[in-house]
């Protein structure tokens, strides 16, 4: 049974009520926002000892949405728009709107506020019910976008461990400012946001497997690390326990897709590691978006066998730039090579 706050009179404590904006991405024209209405679980990203690590990993697994109730996002120039949450308490609003270019900072991130518009919630909302949130709109200085993974890419994971079990353990017991990032890779980043002339701000996005119960977590460990600021692009719990149809294309590669879609005059990069299926995804969305992606970079994993087949799944690959990264200081020398730091 979930802990509950009790009152002096022994009766349960209905937990406060919240927004969660999920960092996303749009256009000048287009308002595309993603985030979860869930109740507060009052978890502290600091807290240290191995009792209160796994409460927090509990508490990040044993949500309680607010389905099926109406939100609003207000711009700063006072435009609004309605939005409604699911089943799960998710909600994505994608509206065209004229003029979001006008309303973003020098970087690209266009701020703004959401708010519960239900009055039947009768319930203590946090924040006066006034939740943050921003949505990146990429530079016209970009020259390309960087699309990478997180775990084993950037921040040491143990996805090829057997039965994942170091992912379970670094994420049940490690907080995530204690989390390591693969030796040199916020520098590598910070510098491919840069681009060559330095003043590019070419937009990095995070894409990764892991469920959006980690967004917070994961959003804690880039910062604390220096990564350059992203959309973050995680899945559904719902997602892992639906049976995928035979011709349904993995979440990730949709994911990749649609950013491609998105901004069909931005070529990319594509940052992954040799541990999953980085390689055959990426490999397709050359194929699937011709001409778009400027280079592939995949980490070497501690791993004879999967390291054999990316070899050999690349064997032939000679159109786009491609490099097997064992330290970081190769992908930055490949990178200034090619021109793009």
């Amino acid at each position: 049974m979930k802990d509950r706050n009790f009152n002096t009179m022994g009766i349960f404590k209905k937990d406060k009520l919240q927004i969660i904006n999920f960092q996303s991405y749009g256009s000048a024209n287009r308002l595309y926002v993603r985030g979860r209405a869930i109740e507060d679980e009052n978890i502290d990203l600091d807290q240290k000892g191995i009792f209160n690590l796994m409460q927090n990993t509990w508490k990040r697994f044993e949500t309680d949405e607010i389905r099926n109730t109406a939100i609003k996002i207000t711009l700063s120039n006072g435009k609004s728009v309605q939005g409604t949450t699911d089943d799960d308490g998710y909600y994505l609003i994608d509206e065209d709107i004229n003029g979001l270019h006008d309303l973003a900072n020098d970087e690209g991130w266009v701020n703004f506020e959401l708010s519960f518009t239900d009055t039947n919630l009768k319930r203590e909302i946090l924040l006066k019910n006034k939740f943050p949130g921003e949505m990146l709109i990429p530079s016209e200085h970009a020259k390309f976008g960087v699309i990478s993974d997180i775990d084993d890419t950037i921040l040491h994971t143990g996805v090829v461990s057997s039965l994942k079990w170091k992912v379970i353990i670094n994420t049940m017991f490690k907080r995530a400012t204690k989390r390591r990032q693969l030796d040199g890779a916020s520098d590598f980043y910070m510098k491919l946001h840069h681009g060559k002339t330095g003043d590019e701000a070419n937009p990095i996005f995070y894409v990764s497997h892991s469920p959006w119960n980690l967004y917070r977590y994961l959003q804690l460990f880039l910062k604390t690390n220096n990564f350059p600021k992203g959309p973050l692009l995680l899945r559904s719990m719902a997602s892992f326990r639906m049976r995928k149809k035979n011709d349904e294309k993995p979440q990730k590669q949709r994911e990749i897709s649609n950013l491609l879609k998105s901004y069909p005059d931005l070529p990319f990069i594509l940052i992954g590691d040799s541990g999953e299926k980085d390689g055959d995804i990426y490999q397709e969305i050359s194929t699937l978006f011709p001409g778009r992606i400027k280079a592939i970079y995949l980490r070497s994993v501690n791993d004879a066998k999967r390291m054999a087949r990316i070899e050999n799944l690349f064997v032939d690959f000679k159109d786009i730039p491609f490099l097997m990264v064992n330290k970081t200081k190769e992908a930055i020398a490949h990178a200034k090579d090619h021109g793009f730091i």
